[in-house]
């Protein structure tokens, strides 16, 4: 094949993305990510002072400011990004809460909002973009989830969120296999442990952090950056023939 430059399966160039949970951490980092790839991104976030700073560090990138548990905001923000653009080819469902409570104390509502930011958001902003994606025949939706959807948070008390994301990275299965046969592709993310706020305040123990180092056989935490390849790789056509498939990124945390 000649003049065939595999390198170009990974090309955002033009491509619409929305990605939820932008302000800070994870999610501001997918978003620089793939602005800096060539994506048209549309940077969503309840928090407007830290959009606003986003946008004016990366010009191009477009802010909305929602909370994705409002159903009527997300579908407003779908329905603009078609009529702005025309289409929507990927979606980054990131946004989410997770603070530690022990089981018997933790208030039920706790646990509900847990539920609702980290899964009932995610399967709603899905379902507003996929019909746009079947029409084209083709769109690819990116959960993340987390290490702790795969197994239990200990010794940190967090059912809420390890329950939470087991639940995303099985409904990714489940709307990739409704999906596939239209072009539709839904994955998902499971990093380890990674700066963020969400981990600030453990990674800053020393005790819990060297704890968290010797459970993981790279023997340390992730580094900004380092789910950038996956994310672009689950976004891009080199990921063509991938769907339903729960991308582990944790220096083998999860191998124990």
């Amino acid at each position: 094949m000649t003049g065939y430059n595999p390198i170009s399966l990974f090309d955002l160039s033009g491509r619409i993305v929305i990605v939820t949970g932008t302000s800070s951490g994870l999610g501001r980092q997918f978003a620089i990510a793939l602005h800096g790839a060539g994506a048209n991104v549309i940077a969503v976030d309840r928090r407007k002072e830290r959009l606003d700073a986003l946008a004016a560090d990366f010009p191009g990138l477009v802010t909305r400011v929602l909370d994705v548990t409002d159903e009527e905001g997300c579908a407003r923000l779908v329905e603009d990004t078609l009529t702005t653009h025309g289409r929507i080819d990927g979606l980054v469902n990131n946004a989410g809460i997770g603070t530690p409570a022990p089981a018997v104390s933790e208030p039920i509502e706790h646990f509900r909002h847990t539920l609702e930011v980290n899964v009932t958001a995610v399967f709603d902003l899905s379902r507003l973009v996929a019909p746009g994606m079947i029409e084209r025949g083709r769109g690819s939706i990116v959960n993340i989830a987390s290490v702790f959807g795969l197994g239990s948070a200990y010794p940190a008390p967090n059912a809420a969120y390890s329950t939470s994301k087991a639940a995303v990275i099985n409904l990714t299965r489940d709307l990739a296999g409704q999906w596939a046969k239209r072009g539709v592709r839904v994955n998902a993310i499971a990093p380890g442990y990674f700066p963020s706020e969400m981990t600030d305040e453990v990674l800053a123990d020393e005790r819990a952090n060297q704890r968290i180092t010797l459970a993981t056989p790279m023997r340390r935490t992730g580094e900004t950056g380092e789910l950038d390849g996956a994310l672009i790789y689950l976004l891009s056509d080199a990921s063509s023939f991938v769907t339903g498939h729960t991308l582990v990124v944790d220096g083998g945390w999860s191998t124990h």
